[in-house]
């Protein structure tokens, strides 16, 4: 994991004075992403920088790299893992870096010298015979790298952030690409246009793609090397072949993946893609490192990684993070600069803590294993999307979302479909939407592909940059992907419901218990709720600080409405829910313009905040009250306290009585309780009146306060249930 930058003039002429001066700022812009080593070079009309973080061939692997007569010169982010086999018929290498390779590799194939590669990467080549600049990413576009073209100068990085400290490039933020973006606004439908770079002028290298820029004449032009497979594109593996040829691919690449000269980590969730990785890395003592807090806690997430490292033989660090733990002011602010968009969410916080973690403790590691982008190309999200019901209720959900995209080039036909039962068949639409609706499917993967790198990847990322580490993704190999993602329409019930493929690829690799174990997202689940609350507080903190900071000035104000955003926030404190994060979207906007006026410090200048603490864990069954306790202590609840149900909310009987009672908010039946199964609960909702004190319910209905804790604190959060203290004001979370 490197950092690329560079500076060239499109017009042939030499580089403007004091271009030494602006390379060297970009290169300490991105110094995060490599602490060990910076070298500049500089050649007429074309500058580079590179910064290195050492992880093959330490030594001899610096870069840039040159061909022997010196018309080639590479600078390469990322980790090229089959170099061995490419390097087969080339003269011998002169280093053992990885990425030399690739010299020979573009002096032999032109704008084809990547397409038997296999990696991570971002490579640019100057080609000074053809006077040439050549920008070209790995098939996911996992490693980043970005250009703009003002005027005759071009200006390149590894993040936009080392662009924009060249003081001769605009810096405005896209307003009308963030807002309609279907990543901010959750939109949904399918989206299918290029990346948001969230930045006016700022143009993403296409993954998969090979960008040609003449220096002679400024012509730019791309060529493609890889595109996502469309079913039938290319022959599959017989039914019975599917899955031995999914292990052995997946395998292979947590196998490639653990390339190292450098000490190598791995983030485990408890699910089974990192567990996956676990059971197959090859590392010696491979360390890994668990996020633990309220969310992960109720979701069973930091049980399951502990089990999984104890039964793999792997050390496990569960990573603590207290209830009360959100950013401060700056500190949001500097991981929103450096991840750059407004996606900047918790997930991302609590992504760039456990790196923080990892590196603090474990000083000589500079790679990360991630079980990313399983879910996208796996089947992961089938089960949610059914809601309840079978494949088909998934097949149904996705031709919907295939639909609703497809009117979006016909907004005043939806009626038709806005009710109970569609009035029109799909075939209306079929002129300018065939190949979505023909296979929805399809449809569904290529907007997964490009969520991958609008989201996960660019994060991942940053994340990991930010501390110096190079996150890998061993799910992300182009095999893999190619295998599920042309798996036949009539097998894809058998394999892809609820990642099928992949656990009976783990079928006898991890006990049965982690194979069958449903699926729980990272920090979300069960316990999402802390997450939200947590984050509503961050913004309302301070008297909405920072929400006053976003919509202060600039285009923030001109389009968003401060009054909505506020009364937003306020039912957010009141009730927690996925909100916050839309919300937070905006805020980020706003801070991001802000921040365009006066750039921040580069990363490696920021203050240090204190390491997260990490708890030790021997037995879970043991230690559960303990753990419990650090993630989820007590709220305190008096027993002279009155609590009542909120106004919209009502407890009512099944009707006919089955058993179930419910509670209804708003008219809609929110929360299912169980007579048997959930007796305590139910007969201390039923007592609660509004006047009676807590202490009285919990005698009356021969309860303890113990055993009802969990349930009352995730009733006063979401806003169910209200408690008045006496002499206090009345409290929901």
């Amino acid at each position: 994991m490197c950092g690329l930058a560079g500076l060239a003039r499109l017009d042939g002429g030499p580089l403007a004075d004091g271009s030494h001066r602006v390379l060297e700022d970009m290169a300490r812009s991105l110094m995060h992403r490599g602490p060990d080593d910076t070298k500049l070079l500089f050649d007429d009309s074309v500058g580079l920088g590179f910064t290195r973080l050492s992880i093959v061939d330490p030594v001899g692997g610096g870069q840039p790299l040159t061909s022997e007569d010196g018309s080639i010169v590479v600078i390469a982010n990322g980790e090229i893992y089959n170099h061995r086999e490419l390097e087969v018929g080339f003269p011998p290498m002169r280093t053992d870096s990885d990425c030399e390779v690739l010299i020979h590799l573009y002096r032999r194939d032109g704008v084809r010298f990547l397409d038997r590669v296999r990696g991570i990467y971002a490579v640019i080549v100057w080609d000074r015979a053809r006077r040439r600049l050549v920008f070209a990413r790995d098939r996911f576009g996992i490693k980043p790298l970005y250009y703009t073209v003002n005027g005759s100068e071009l200006t390149f990085a590894s993040e936009i952030k080392a662009i924009f400290a060249n003081p001769s490039v605009p810096r405005r933020l896209d307003w009308e690409a963030c807002l309609l973006d279907q990543m901010t606004n959750g939109a949904a439908y399918f989206e299918d246009r290029p990346l948001t770079a969230w930045f006016e002028g700022i143009e993403v290298v296409p993954a998969g793609a090979v960008v040609e820029v003449e220096l002679r004449d400024g012509e730019i032009r791309d060529h493609r090397y890889w595109r996502l497979p469309k079913p039938g594109a290319t022959e599959t593996p017989a039914p019975e072949e599917l899955v031995p040829t999914y292990r052995d691919l997946l395998a292979d690449s947590v196998r490639e993946s653990c390339m190292s000269d450098a000490e190598i980590g791995l983030f485990l969730s408890g699910g089974i893609d990192s567990a996956a990785i676990a059971a197959f890395a090859t590392s010696g003592t491979l360390h890994t490192f668990s996020a633990l807090n309220g969310g992960t806690f109720e979701n069973g997430d930091g049980e399951y990684a502990h089990m999984v490292a104890k039964r793999l033989g792997r050390p496990n660090h569960q990573v603590v993070f207290d209830p009360e733990r959100v950013p401060e002011q700056d500190e949001w602010l500097r991981l929103l600069w450096l991840v750059e968009s407004p996606l900047c969410g918790p997930e991302q916080f609590y992504k760039y803590e456990l790196h923080r973690f990892a590196r603090a403790t474990r000083p000589d590691l500079k790679v990360m294993l991630l079980g990313q982008a399983s879910d996208e190309f796996n089947g992961g999200y089938t089960v949610w999307i059914a809601d309840g019901g079978d494949w088909t209720a998934f097949a149904d959900g996705v031709r919907n979302q295939a639909r609703a995209t497809a009117l979006l080039a016909h907004p005043r036909l939806v009626s038709w479909w806005q009710r109970e039962f569609p009035l029109l068949r799909d075939d209306v639409l079929r002129a300018t939407a065939a190949e979505v609706l023909e296979d929805p499917y399809a449809a569904y993967v290529a907007w997964k592909y490009r969520d991958i790198q609008q989201y996960n990847n660019w994060h991942e990322d940053r994340t990991a940059a930010g501390n110096g580490v190079e996150a890998r993704v061993p799910f992300l190999d182009h095999r893999i992907v190619e295998l599920t993602a042309t798996i036949p329409k009539a097998d894809r019930r058998r394999f892809l419901w609820d990642k099928q493929i992949l656990r009976d690829a783990l079928d006898g690799v991890l006990p049965p218990e982690l194979v069958v174990r449903p699926k729980a997202p990272f920090y979300y689940g069960s316990g999402v709720r802390h997450v939200f609350r947590s984050f509503a507080s961050m913004l309302a903190r301070d008297g909405d600080a920072l929400l006053d900071m976003a919509l202060s000035s600039g285009r923030a104000r001109e389009l968003i409405d401060l009054d909505g955003a506020r009364a937003t926030l306020r039912s957010l404190e009141a009730r927690p829910s996925a909100d916050v994060e839309l919300l937070l979207r905006l805020v980020n906007l706003g801070l991001l313009e802000q921040m365009l006026a006066d750039l921040p410090p580069p990363p490696v200048e920021w203050p240090a905040q204190p390491v997260p603490r990490e708890v030790e864990v021997t037995d879970w069954e043991l230690d559960g009250a303990a753990i419990r306790a650090e993630v989820l202590p007590a709220r305190p609840l008096p027993h002279d306290a009155v609590p009542r149900l909120a106004d919209e909310v009502l407890l009512v009987r099944a009707e006919p009585e089955d058993g179930t009672w419910f509670l209804v908010v708003d008219g809609s039946l929110e929360y299912v309780i169980d007579e048997e199964e959930d007796a305590d609960w139910l007969r201390f909702l039923r007592a609660v009146d509004g006047t009676r004190e807590l202490g009285e319910i919990l005698a009356d209905t021969g309860s303890e306060l113990e055993a009802l804790q969990g349930l009352l604190d995730e009733a006063l959060d979401v806003g169910v249930l209200e408690l008045a203290v006496p002499a206090l004001r009345p409290v929901g979370s």
